[in-house]
């Protein structure tokens, strides 16, 4: 059976997880629509997120359609749980890109399209919610033109509008002839990029037209744009045969030796994509970054939290196995013989922080390992023991991330824990530089001693990354000191002076040195790298570095002034703002509590969206 490995992405609320029950229910797969607002969705199947009416963790389902095999993965849409989107476009073939109908690309929208972009992610557009008053088809390609930056091919009218809509309208195959003119306007744009099209520009037949299309998507020179209404079942059937006529097949080889990522772990299962080769149950893998063997015991093909056995899995496939013990995501597994290694999905920096400490000494005993378990299941959570207070720091993406974790944490250990305020992760950065600090390390205490001797300049770099060079001649430090002393320097930055914040956005020069024909070792250059960096960095003038969100809120326009005040006071910058919203740059620290603010400036009626926006000097 023919495969297409897609994820269905959007903003929050703009319907991804409607849409995913309506194509279950469509294709067969269940015999009820469940609806989010009841909790009662098959991807939503988690209690945190039936209680919270949110996506948060990314399932996967499958589905068939026309001899097709539709693996699907629903990911969250809200901006603290983007790295499940991050691991699933990792390992995805295609995606439909869902739209509000009235309020068009948001930011969460832009930011997982930007994701998509980087893995070369081919997509379909589907504006949702034309069932609702104001929506606009027209205003909402508009956005995906101009906010994305991408051609919007409309391959779909719809058939009333808000609350008449009835239906949709296929531009490609066979359509009325009333809808001739945006046929011929689909045709048009077409051929502007299709040279295939172009030929045959005066009487396009649906065959050259749809292979047009399909050329474009996969080359991703286009977007296909469909419509309809999900909660309506309006324009189901037509996504369907979009996903299968435009969006790409899986690459690979079941021949071949086995090429296997892992993009997911929950629990005892590990979610892998298998690029090339094939598995069957009990085969025994390679671990290419761990080097190290693992067994697979099971194969489950798996529909949310359900799971049924099947002996194995070929190239193409998305499935979980049970026996690996080690693999995390971002983990190849492959033939031993013929050793790879994919590249792993990124991984966002922590930004917020909240100390988390048990509530008895039994249970401070399980506390360390069930924080392990989550992180390891989680990679965009981290945890740190802080250096002054000895607490138990869990550090995510933003506030909501540390509630979902530290909630799943009691539900699934049954651990008594509490947890302090939330702190952001400030960053310090070098605003003027120094040349020339000397340091020397030296030390003799009987036996083989330690000697090195380093002068480094010290100057800003561009962006957050650390650069290291070396202008030492005539041998001074030999090549495997200097080594030494970037990886001294490495270790260095992850406490600045100011606060012991990581320190970003640096360059090191190392420019003389000195060296000892006995007590000089790859050991005592290390340190002299990493405490004369620390000198430099004392006598050099830097600046903390706070994270700053994008807020965007909605708002009636006789609470905008009440809205703006409180921006204020918490030290934001607006950007733009219009008659029924404002959008600002506002430090993360000054966010936390902003939601019950906001609703009680309001009187319940406004709402916001965020998205992270970099780092700025703090106030």
């Amino acid at each position: 059976m023919r495969v297409r490995n897609l994820g269905i992405l959007a903003h929050v609320d703009a319907g991804k997880t409607t849409l995913t029950e309506r194509i279950l229910f469509t294709t067969g797969v269940t015999h009820k629509t469940g609806e989010v607002h009841h909790g009662t969705t098959v991807t939503d199947f988690d209690p945190q997120e039936r209680d919270r009416g949110i996506t948060i963790f990314a399932a996967a389902v499958s589905c068939d359609w026309n001899d097709h095999r539709l693996n699907l993965i629903d990911t969250p849409g809200h901006v603290d749980f983007s790295d499940e989107v991050e691991r699933s476009l990792r390992v995805l073939d295609g995606a439909v890109a869902v739209f509000d109908g009235v309020a068009g690309v948001e930011p969460q929208s832009e930011a997982v399209w930007r994701k998509a972009d980087r893995y070369a992610v081919p997509r379909i557009a589907f504006v949702n919610k034309l069932d609702r008053p104001g929506a606009d088809l027209e205003a909402a390609v508009a956005s995906i033109r101009e906010r994305l930056g991408v051609v919007p091919l409309v391959v779909q009218l719809p058939v009333g509008r808000e609350g008449d809509l009835s239906g949709v309208i296929d531009l490609v195959n066979d359509p009325p002839a009333e809808a001739a003119a945006a046929r011929k306007t689909l045709e048009e744009a077409v051929a502007e990029l299709h040279e295939g099209a172009l030929n045959e520009i005066s009487e396009m037949s649906d065959s050259t037209l749809r292979a047009a299309i399909q050329d474009l998507t996969r080359s991703r020179q286009a977007v296909p744009v469909l419509c309809g209404s999900a909660y309506r079942t309006i324009g189901i059937e037509a996504l369907l045969n979009a996903i299968v006529d435009y969006l790409p097949p899986p690459d690979g080889d079941p021949g071949k030796p086995l090429a296997a990522l892992a993009f997911k772990r929950a629990g005892r299962l590990t979610y892998l994509r298998v690029y090339d080769g094939t598995i069957t149950k009990g085969d025994v893998v390679w671990d290419a970054g761990a080097h190290r063997t693992e067994r697979i015991a099971r194969i489950l093909r798996v529909q949310a939290d359900r799971h049924t056995d099947v002996d194995r899995a070929v190239a193409g496939d998305i499935v979980a196995v049970a026996g690996v013990k080690a693999a995390k995501a971002g983990t190849t597994l492959c033939d031993r013989a013929h050793p790879v290694l994919l590249e792993a999905p990124r991984v966002a920096e922590p930004l917020v922080s909240v100390a988390v400490e048990a509530r008895t000494r039994q249970d401070a005993q399980r506390l360390p390992p069930a924080l392990a378990a989550l992180t390891e299941e989680d990679p965009s959570l981290s945890v740190r023991t802080d250096a002054e207070t000895g607490q138990l720091l869990l550090s995510g993406l933003g506030e909501l991330h540390l509630e979902v974790a530290v909630e799943k944490l009691r539900q699934t250990t049954g651990l008594l824990v509490t947890t302090g305020r939330p702190q952001v992760a400030y960053r310090e950065r070098v605003a003027a530089g120094v040349t020339g600090v000397t340091y020397r390390h030296v030390k003799q205490d009987g036996g083989a001693g330690q000697f090195a001797v380093v002068t480094l300049d010290v100057a800003p770099a561009e962006g957050t990354g650390f650069t290291f060079a070396s202008t030492v001649t005539g041998g001074r430090v030999p090549a495997e000191y200097v080594r030494a002393v970037e990886a001294g320097c490495r270790e260095a930055l992850a406490g600045g002076p100011l606060g012991g914040h990581p320190v970003v956005g640096l360059a090191v020069t190392l420019t003389d040195g000195q060296t000892h024909p006995k007590d000089s070792s790859e050991m005592a250059f290390r340190a002299a790298g990493r405490f004369g960096l620390r000198a430099a960095l004392r006598a050099a003038t830097l600046q903390v570095l706070e994270p700053v969100a994008e807020v965007t809120v909605s708002a009636p326009p006789d609470a905008l002034g009440a809205v703006l005040g409180d921006l204020a006071a918490r030290r934001g910058q607006v950007t733009d703002s219009g008659v029924r919203g404002v959008t600002a740059l506002v430090p993360l620290a000054e966010l936390f509590g902003y939601a019950s603010r906001l609703r009680s400036r309001t009187h319940g009626r406004g709402t916001f969206t965020s998205r992270p926006a970099g780092y700025r000097p703090a106030a």
